[in-house]
């Protein structure tokens, strides 16, 4: 179980091991030439930005609202039909 402050204290590129290996994907969508990717890590959020190769990772701070933060996403999330 990764720490808030302790993963984004790790290089990049540990930080998306750790995302590939520990992180759920929620969603997914894009924006310019990104891929952007949304992960839920133990109790927060974290986007993986990909393009040509290039990996960028956005953490969110802790007090952000969640609500706030799948308000992008809400067109790709598609519910069961029971919901």
């Amino acid at each position: 179980m990764f720490e808030y402050k302790l993963f984004n204290q790790l290089p990049a590129w540990s930080q998306v091991d750790v995302l590939n290996k520990n992180g759920t994907i929620l969603a997914q969508r894009h924006h310019k030439d990104y891929t952007i990717t949304l992960f839920h890590l133990n109790n927060y959020f974290v986007e993986l930005w990909q393009k040509h190769g290039l990996e960028i990772i956005g953490t969110f701070h802790e007090s952000v609202n969640p609500l706030t933060i799948l308000e992008p996403y809400t067109e790709s999330i598609h519910l069961p039909s029971a919901f």
